[in-house]
């Protein structure tokens, strides 16, 4: 791992405290966990993006739901 310098205001400072021991973590276990969660919501925003952009461009056919209703149907027992 390497350090690196972050600079918070007072009142982030605060609440970054207050969570580190609210979940029993020391501030770089709390960062490190808020920038990862960060991080991969912006790759599953990113991927919602990209597959909204897909759809956009060639919308899905509009089926009924009829090829599905065996699928969905429950086992004879």
């Amino acid at each position: 791992m390497e350090t690196i310098q972050v600079v918070l205001d007072a009142q982030l400072r605060r609440a970054v405290n207050r969570a580190a021991r609210q979940t029993k973590l020391n501030r770089s276990a709390l960062i490190r966990a808020s920038l990862r969660e960060h991080l991969r919501r912006l790759a599953i925003r990113e991927l919602e993006e990209r597959d909204r952009r897909g759809y956009g461009k060639r919308p899905p056919e509009r089926r009924g739901t009829s090829d599905w209703e065996s699928e969905a149907a429950w086992p004879i027992e």
